[in-house]
This record gives structure tokens, sequence and C-alpha cells, in this order.
């Protein structure tokens, strides 16, 4: 069985995990001495893409007076067929300071597929100066299956308050689930010119047109200031994964 990864595991790479579920692949994928690398890893990438499910977690702490938390936060989802284990939330992308009071905060979650989700278990390590968490609520949203799920909460995590828990399974609010057409992953190749000045540091956008008038989302190919900074150099060939 071969397990190839290509993805960072760091909190200030990528989509910020640092644990990563892999699914095996055919040996052709890596295979050393093929001619054609880069298309063998961009074929990888869609390949995985396929075998896994991303999900979009955003987590509203509530506005209430030392509602935020220093602790360490973990989620764990759990499906019809599988859960993911336990994921901590590191990285979010809107907060440099999460889970702050009154704020909403947004984490990438990758698994295999776990089928309809049914519930989730989200809590911390309760370690830090203030520990105490108020959770409104949790929305999870997984784009290439077209659906987004509310998960309310409004309930202490804390051992002074409330029940004294400081995890809480949350199942999903029937009425707030929304639906809408899945994502489909595509594999975009970017070629940048070799004349003087070609590249740039600019956050590069790519939006999809299909043949009956209908478009995608507009959607960012870089991740972070530091991957801008990084492709789109001049003489360069950059290949991305995205869900539109």
């Amino acid at each position: 069985y071969y397990f190839p990864c290509q993805r960072w595991l760091a909190v200030e790479e990528d989509d910020g995990q640092i644990v990563r579920e892999l699914v095996p692949v055919d040996e052709a994928f890596v295979k050393k001495d093929s001619e054609n690398d880069g298309q063998s890893l961009a074929t990888l990438g869609l390949e995985q893409k396929a075998k896994s499910t991303t999900y979009t977690v955003k987590v509203k702490t509530g506005d209430k007076k030392n509602a935020g938390t220093d602790a360490n936060v973990f989620i764990t989802l759990y499906g019809s067929k599988d859960d993911t284990g336990i994921v901590s939330l590191k990285a979010s992308k809107i907060n440099k300071n999460k889970f702050e009071r009154g704020k909403v905060d947004e984490f990438t979650v990758e698994s295999v597929d776990l089928g309809d989700l049914k519930k989730i278990k989200i809590g911390h390590d309760n370690k830090g100066n203030s520990t105490g968490w108020f959770l409104e609520w949790v929305e999870i949203d997984a784009p290439s299956l077209g659906r987004c799920l509310k998960f309310p909460c409004g309930r202490w995590l804390d051992k002074s308050e409330d029940d004294g828990a400081i995890e809480r399974i949350i199942f999903p609010a029937e009425l707030q689930t929304k639906e809408y057409i899945p994502f489909v992953p595509y594999e975009i190749t970017v070629y940048t010119s070799d004349i003087f000045g070609a590249g740039t540091d600019a956050d590069v956008f790519v939006v999809l047109y299909g043949s009956d008038g209908i478009c995608t989302q507009q959607k960012s190919l870089c991740l972070n200031k530091r991957e801008q900074r990084m492709y789109f150099e001049r003489n360069s060939v950059n290949q991305f994964i995205v869900e539109v």
C-alpha cells in the first residue's frame, strides 16, 4: 500500500492541520522513474481529493463576559460510516487570536468519507490562563457534498460554570441545514511568462464559467500571503487543486 502525502503538517502552512489522514493509491503515482512526474503528481492530487471530504468548520464564541478561551480546542465529527478522531483546531483562517468573545473562527478539517454527519464532540484541554469557554454554535460545511449543517450549543464549557463539563456532544438543527449544488475538484495549472516583471505577489483568483452561463464563486489559488510570495514567479509553472 502506498500512502503519499505531498502536503504540509504545520499550523502556519496549507490548511493549518498538523495531523493528516492518508488514503492508499495506485503504485504508479509514486514511481520516481516516470517521465511524467508532474502529471502523475497532479493526477494524484485529484485522486486523493476524490477519496476525501473537506469540511469548513466555523466556531462562534458567545458574546458574554469571559466567554473566550486560551485552552486548546478539539473537535470530532461523527458520521454514519466513520468518525474523524480527535482534530485539534489550531489555525483559524480569520483571527490570529482564536476563540475570543463574540468572534467566529474558521478551520479546515479533511477526512475520508464519514457518510451523513450525525453529531460532533467539541471540547478543550482546560490549559492556559483563561480556560472557560462559552460556545454559541458550530457550523460545518462540506462543499463536495453540497451540505451545510448548524450545531447550536449556547452553553459553557467550563469546570466552574453550568454543569462543569469541558466537552459536549452536539447534534445538528435540521431546520438550519442548507443544501446546494455539490462542488467539484479541478486541477488548475498556471504558466507565468518569461518576460521582465511577469511575476506577481497579488492574490490570484479564478472563476470558472460553464456552457450554460453558470459560474463558480471566486476562488483564491493561494491560501496565505506566504504562498502569494512563493507562487506566480517569472517563468514558473504552478499547479493547484481547487473545489468550486
